[in-house]
């Protein structure tokens, strides 16, 4: 209403604030309302996510997926020993800046091979487990110029149509054995089963890790596609863990606290160049109390300079800048004997603190990246912080080996949905999954089946329930699944962080078994199908199996796509005898290639 003189009365400008006053406040305690409804659904969505990995996966459709017959060609002979992602022929496409060409570059689309990898000429079955930790066939790994290059190493020796490994390194000329007894001495953590698992940086034939496993640890052994040439092939030929892979300008694919212990054994990284990037990366996969050892330069230099090709003071002052940037990083020297020493990353908060002086060096990391982010994340200088309120995540709050196995992590809780209830119930699904799997394939358990991938696991339940058969398992956790690569970790089992829309971080023919349970359901809407198994077909070795647990919806057609990769496949129930759920256990023909003799 208005005065006759058009101005506004006053006590009509008070009668329109109280409906509009109202309106907000019934609009925001709707908002308010239908917000925690969206919540709380969202919670019970992800909570049902993880629960679903934990139990049999639901029918994704009442029609299953046909596809018509398919036969898939041989590469070409030059691609026996391709690996996609880390191929020698396209890093001159790449930066050689800190190495960055070895890293992982994954060909587009459009030059993906669609063809089968053949097998050397000559290749045969691999020896079996025990033996093959000390000799594997030259063909099968036909590489000379390992074997000329280090022979007075004695990493290796052709001796007739085999390599040998009689356990010589570098910094263990009296052999790996003899070089382990001192590490033991020096870190007497490693005897009682409190060290579990360990990895292995720049490590040639991976004799280090081959003679931790008779010690009950774990070890991951770590190299590049380089000039030493098939580093880690050597490794899984002898059947010893081993991933390619190099510390660059990405973080290395595991989460943050993982591993028990650290190895370099003269790597030749540079520790101290680029603000000591590469040791940060170390003390971010380094579990508080987690061990670093370091033989050869600078170490013992007092001795060895002479060796190195330098001089006393410029290792001297290599030795003082390791030591400085260790100490900057919550580190401290444990022990030092000779040609090894051994520091210890601190699981005091009060170190972590004084990082949050801005005019220290190396400073603490921000929050803006996860520390357990690790697939294609840019390496930062900085110290990613252990989580102060984790308190059993360090090394001496763990249970030893083996208890720790089937103890719940205090990690699983981060896991949306997951929880000690759900971790026990995985575990004990998975006893039974693998006691069932082991009447379907008699296989299982003996020698014949030495390294095995579990290409989709959660907690790391089957590799669990087989434990005490002569074999390994890597773990690999999605990387565009909950990150529970950590419980992996935690439990005292070894794994990876991996997208199955792109090629593996290893040589072809490497394992005797994989296994994936609903992985076509979880990632038919991101990878083809066709080069998921290509792929697995590129690094299983001939003659060796593969255990497809997956929704009747997708059976038929991998078991018809297989078919084209000459595999021979059967269809069989699961333990639970449910209709929307079978089981494909497949094995892999050994064929040659038409273009070898």
């Amino acid at each position: 209403m208005k005065h006759k003189d058009g101005k506004p009365h006053q006590s009509d400008k008070s009668s329109w604030k109280v409906p509009v006053a109202l309106t907000v406040v019934v609009l925001c305690g709707l908002s308010f309302y239908l917000g925690g409804i969206f919540c709380s659904e969202r919670e019970r969505y992800v909570a049902e996510a993880v629960n679903k990995a934990v139990d049999t996966p639901t029918e994704t459709a009442t029609v299953p997926v046909q596809i018509k017959a398919v036969s898939f060609p041989e590469c070409s002979a030059e691609y026996q020993d391709y690996t996609p992602c880390t191929d020698p022929k396209r890093w001159h496409k790449y930066g050689r800046h800190r190495l960055a060409f070895l890293e992982r570059h994954c060909p587009p689309s459009f030059e993906r091979q669609e063809c089968l990898v053949p097998p050397p000429d000559g290749y045969k079955s691999p020896i079996r487990w025990p033996k093959s930790k000390n000799e594997c066939w030259y063909r099968n790994v036909p590489y000379d110029w390992i074997n000329k290059q280090k022979s007075n190493q004695h990493w290796l020796k052709k001796e007739g149509e085999k390599f040998l490994f009689p356990g010589g390194g570098t910094m263990f000329p009296n052999g790996v054995g003899a070089y382990v007894d001192l590490m033991q001495d020096l870190i007497p953590q490693m005897k009682d089963g409190t060290i579990r698992t360990a990895i292995d940086t720049g490590c040639g034939v991976a004799s280090w890790g081959g003679d931790l496993l008779d010690r009950g640890i774990l070890t991951v052994s770590l190299a590049p596609r380089d000039n030493h040439q098939a580093q880690v092939q050597f490794a899984l030929e002898r059947g010893i863990p081993a991933i390619l892979g190099i510390i660059s300008t990405q973080r290395l694919p595991f989460p943050s606290n993982s591993f028990d212990m650290a190895h370099c054994s003269r790597c030749l990284i540079p520790w101290t160049e680029f603000g000591g990037v590469y040791l940060l990366e170390v003390h971010r996969i380094l579990r508080p109390g987690g061990f670093w050892v370091l033989s050869g330069p600078p170490v013992n230099y007092q001795r060895r300079w002479r060796g190195w090709n330098t001089t006393i003071e410029e290792q001297k002052s290599d030795y003082d800048k390791l030591q400085e940037l260790l100490t900057s990083m919550c580190f401290k020297l444990f022990n030092k004997k000779d040609d090894i020493a051994v520091w210890q990353k601190l699981s005091d908060n009060s170190c972590y603190k004084k990082l949050d002086n801005p005019d220290n060096y190396p400073s603490k990391c921000d929050d803006g990246t996860e520390p357990d982010s690790a697939w294609y994340t840019p390496l930062r200088p900085c110290v990613v912080v252990p989580n102060p309120a984790a308190k059993k995540v360090k090394l001496d709050a763990l249970p030893k080996w083996p208890e720790r196995l089937h103890a719940a992590p205090e990690r699983v809780s981060d896991v949306r949905g997951g929880s000690a209830g759900s971790f026990k119930h995985d575990d004990g699904k998975w006893k039974a999954r693998a006691k069932h799997y082991k009447k379907l394939l008699p296989a299982l358990g003996t020698d014949k089946i030495r390294n095995v991938m579990d290409m989709n696991t959660l907690y790391g339940g089957f590799a669990a329930a087989v434990v005490d058969d002569p074999l390994w398992v890597m773990n690999v956790v999605s990387s565009y699944t909950p990150n529970t690569l950590s419980v992996v970790y935690d439990r005292g089992l070894i794994g990876t962080i991996h997208d199955w829309c792109e090629a593996f971080s290893t040589y072809p023919r490497t394992y005797d078994l994989l296994h994936l349970d609903g992985l076509f359901s979880a990632e038919s809407h991101r990878c083809e199908m066709k080069y998921v198994l290509l792929e697995m077909d590129r690094i299983l070795r001939p003659n060796g199996y593969a255990i497809i647990r997956e929704s009747s919806y997708f059976v038929d057609a991998i078991a018809t796509m297989t078919k084209g990769m000459r595999w021979s496949c059967r269809k069989e129930e699961t333990e639970y005898g449910v209709e929307k759920e079978k089981i494909l256990i497949c094995q892999k023909k050994l064929w040659y290639s038409k273009q070898n003799s």
